[in-house]
């Protein structure tokens, strides 16, 4: 006959076995975008005046070459803020129209300059996983911000 602290520790190890087998996970497997029954914005996103997005990109989104993370060009919440230097707002657009469709986003409006310089493109992959990227003139720099949808895969 067993002791009851031997049944205890024999019943522990058996719960903690069926917790880790049901808290497991594929690595790197996309998860659904979290949201609420309401649509509002969960952590890690934040609601914006364009939608709910992600407070940050996947590593595998296309950025740029040479762009890096500016929080002074911010001018809103964005997945990301990125400046570039020497490098005109049109290039950048140009870039990114055929880096977002090598990616596999249609792209379904942009490259109109506005009355500022700057140049924002709209693209979608599936149905529903939308991006806005933004490119826009800031001295020698040009800026770009990234709105990565709540609905796109996980970052």
């Amino acid at each position: 006959m067993r002791s009851p602290s031997a049944r205890l520790t024999a019943g522990l190890l058996v719960c903690a076995v069926l917790v880790a087998a049901c808290g497991t996970t594929a690595p790197n497997s996309p998860s659904p975008a979290p949201t609420s029954s309401l649509g509002a914005a969960l952590p890690g996103q934040t609601e914006t005046e364009w939608g709910v997005i992600w407070d940050t990109l996947p590593a595998d989104f296309p950025v740029y070459e040479g762009a890096i993370p500016s929080e002074e060009s911010a001018s809103g919440p964005a997945s990301a803020n990125l400046v570039v230097d020497g490098v005109d707002p049109s290039a950048v657009a140009t870039w990114t129209d055929s880096a977002l469709s090598d990616a596999g986003f249609t792209i379904t409006g942009g490259q109109e300059s506005m009355e500022d310089g700057s140049i924002a493109l709209d693209a979608v992959r599936g149905t529903d996983c939308r991006v806005r990227v933004t490119s826009a003139p800031l001295g020698s720099f040009t800026s770009i911000t990234i709105l990565y949808g709540s609905s796109c895969p996980n970052p």
